[in-house]
């Protein structure tokens, strides 16, 4: 069995319930694979990036295999604006995020609602140089666990996002993005839109940040904010102290 996202922000559920804990998110326009039901919810598996969550069954529209294997073949194309709204039949209005999919909309046998968007598209890959500029659209957002979009977002969506909107794919949790990229020996050598990790006291990879020049990072942390950054980790700038201990610093791009 196979699926996509209708709705705009679906909470992907650690266990098959209202009251687990969220590990992710499922955007609209984002199609999965079914691994199993459980008493009204299906356990998925997201053909962007291979991660699994439980997600309330009323909250998708099945496709077929076919449908799910045409889509994975598309160009990805994606909402570029914060929010934005995409109409329906009878002119019903839909809100969708920032990062939404919107490569299923010249496919009528999945789109059965109609969906007509007039907004700001992204597609293909973007130089490095915009990965700041993307970035920047999430400034402020406040930090929500397993959050993916300008509403809240933790530190690991928040770079998978943004790598998303400009054509990169990135695994969905920290330690798992720590596995990508070539491996930098230096902070001199990092250019502005590469990854930064940081570990804790167990040596667990546990946050992510991009980037900028000047020594400086962002990363949501409370919200996604500009911190600096040097060889022992990220310095808050409002308490003038440590908060993350730098790991590793890996170039995607």
């Amino acid at each position: 069995m196979f699926g996509i996202c209708n709705l705009a922000i679906v909470p992907i559920r650690l266990e098959a319930s209202h009251r687990s804990e969220m590990v992710s998110q499922l955007l609209f326009g984002e199609h999965f694979q079914v691994l199993e039901k459980s008493k009204g919810w299906i356990k998925i598996k997201l053909q962007f990036d291979g991660y699994e969550g439980w997600i309330d069954e009323k909250q998708y529209q099945p496709i077929s295999e076919s449908e799910y294997e045409l889509l994975s073949s598309k160009e990805i194309v994606l909402n570029a604006d914060l929010i934005e709204y995409i109409s329906g039949k009878d002119n019903m209005l839909f809100p969708i995020p920032l990062g939404a999919s919107l490569s299923f909309l010249d496919v009528p046998q999945i789109n059965t609602y109609e969906f007509r968007f007039e907004g700001l598209k992204v597609f293909g890959k973007k130089p490095k140089t915009e990965i700041l500029k993307t970035a920047f659209m999430y400034l402020n957002t406040p930090y929500l666990w397993g959050g993916k979009t300008p509403f809240g977002i933790d530190c690991s969506g928040f770079v998978q996002m943004v790598y998303k909107l400009n054509g990169y794919s990135l695994f969905r949790d920290a330690y798992q993005q720590a596995t990508q990229g070539e491996v930098l020996s230096f902070i001199e050598e990092a250019e502005a839109g590469d990854l930064a990790f940081f570990d804790n006291e167990e040596g667990k990879i546990t946050h992510v940040g991009i980037l900028m020049n000047d020594n400086y990072i962002i990363h949501a942390h409370g919200k996604v904010r500009i911190d600096r950054l040097d060889h022992l980790g990220i310095m808050n700038v409002d308490t003038k102290r440590h908060t993350h201990k730098l790991r590793v610093i890996k170039k995607i791009i």
